[in-house]
């Protein structure tokens, strides 16, 4: 069966929890998916002692943020299947802190601009191990001062371009580090979402630091550059993956959890992925002792 391998819980962004996510893939058909809160990788192991309990397979991930200084471009990397998630506790927490320190100057800005206090912005971030951006809208939206949580409103505090906005910078690791990281913890690098940050031109430079794959089923990408994706990995023999970005009703896209899936044929290849390059490396070895003996 298909697999959603892009969600986003409370703990992060998203507006569901754990459990909630979990039962609605459930009923949904979906019998595998991933939680990918962004920077956090709390959620993994409640999400697979709860999917145990509803028949869903729930596969280690987290989102991790980072950014091309040569590009000048945010891009966000999708770890899979780590053997030691832990490992990427450090930088999951130093992004959090500095993405924290952000939402603490934007919270401050927005209540000193609205008559709300930043204990009522707060209060809508509960359960959530950071300050987004959506909890903020949140909140401005029970204040009666919008009724859309990606309306204009949004685009007046949250656009670079506005002369109005609200915005503090967030120091995040460069994506050579990300994937170092990724792989250091025994996980699997996938590109998210290169429509949404239009990664296009910098996908063989990522190849080069040591992209496993590439996420090319996503309400982010269109039509043209799925299929783009499909021949670029095709081409490099990357994984393929898909997922719906889920995040309930803080989602900037109308999507349900099973919208955007990988095929079983390529969850198949995600799963098996680490064993297949181990028994290529051991192979390559004894050609390579072989070779030396002669």
């Amino acid at each position: 069966m298909a697999a959603d391998l892009h969600c986003h819980t409370r703990l992060s962004d998203g507006s569901v929890g754990i459990e909630d996510i979990i039962l609605i893939a459930q009923k949904s058909g979906i019998d595998t998916i991933a939680i990918t809160d962004h920077d956090c990788i709390a959620g993994t192991v409640r999400g697979q002692v709860i999917g145990k309990r509803y028949g869903v397979n729930v596969i280690t991930a987290v989102e991790i943020s980072g950014f091309d200084f040569e590009a000048g471009k945010k891009v966000h990397i999708l770890s899979y299947l780590a053997d030691a998630p832990d490992r990427l506790e450090a930088i999951c927490r130093k992004t959090s802190v500095a993405r924290k320190r952000a939402g603490q100057i934007m919270m401050l800005k927005v209540a000193a601009r609205f008559p709300i206090t930043s204990e009522f912005i707060i209060s809508h971030a509960s359960g959530s191990t950071n300050l987004y951006r959506q909890h903020i809208m949140h909140a401005l939206m029970d204040a009666g001062y919008t009724d859309k949580l990606f309306g204009d409103l949004f685009h007046t505090l949250f656009d670079e371009d506005s002369e109005s906005n609200v915005l503090a910078p967030t120091k995040y690791p460069d994506v050579e580090t990300v994937i170092k990281e990724i792989h250091g913890a025994g996980g699997i690098a996938v590109l998210a979402h290169p429509g949404k940050f239009n990664n296009f031109e910098e996908l063989d430079k990522y190849l080069d630091l040591g992209l496993d794959g590439i996420e090319v089923w996503s309400p982010f990408n269109d039509d043209e550059q799925t299929q783009q994706l499909t021949d670029y990995c095709k081409k490099h023999k990357l994984l393929m993956t898909g997922g719906s970005n889920f995040h309930g009703t803080y989602g900037e896209k109308t999507v349900t959890i099973g919208s955007y899936t990988t095929p079983k044929e390529h969850l198949d290849k995600l799963m098996g992925y680490k064993a297949k390059k181990k028994r290529a490396q051991r192979k390559a070895e004894k050609e390579a002792a072989a070779k030396a003996a002669e």
